[in-house]
């Protein structure tokens, strides 16, 4: 079993020939690692809405506002969580996304002759 690599929290000095490597393009490098990053934020925050709808309470006045320590905790553990390019990023780096190129379509000039 391999030991899992901690994410860091904080912004990391990346070595762009690591990234450039995987997939022979930096730039294709770090789309992927977007498209992912946006997955994972997603998810978080499907995740994080889900758990603060068990915390809201409906009331008829918009400036009644009720501190709750559970949803306070609860923000401030997803604020210490690592960003979602971070996790990407590692994924990435440890070989754990799995991406193919999309098929290219012929040129329309192609197609004529």
């Amino acid at each position: 079993m391999s030991k899992k690599t901690p994410v860091p929290v904080t912004t990391v000095t990346r070595n762009v020939h690591e990234l450039r490597n995987k997939t022979g393009n930096l730039y294709k490098s770090v789309a992927i690692i977007s498209k992912r990053a946006d997955q994972i934020q997603r998810s978080l925050k499907e995740e994080i809405s889900r758990k603060m709808e068990e915390f809201s309470s409906y009331s008829d006045s918009l400036e009644e506002v009720t501190e709750n320590k559970e949803q306070i905790e609860l923000s401030r553990q997803y604020e210490r969580m690592p960003k979602p390019t971070l996790l990407a990023t590692q994924e990435f780096l440890e070989g754990k996304l799995i991406f193919k190129e999309a098929e290219s379509e012929p040129s329309p000039s192609a197609a004529k002759n």
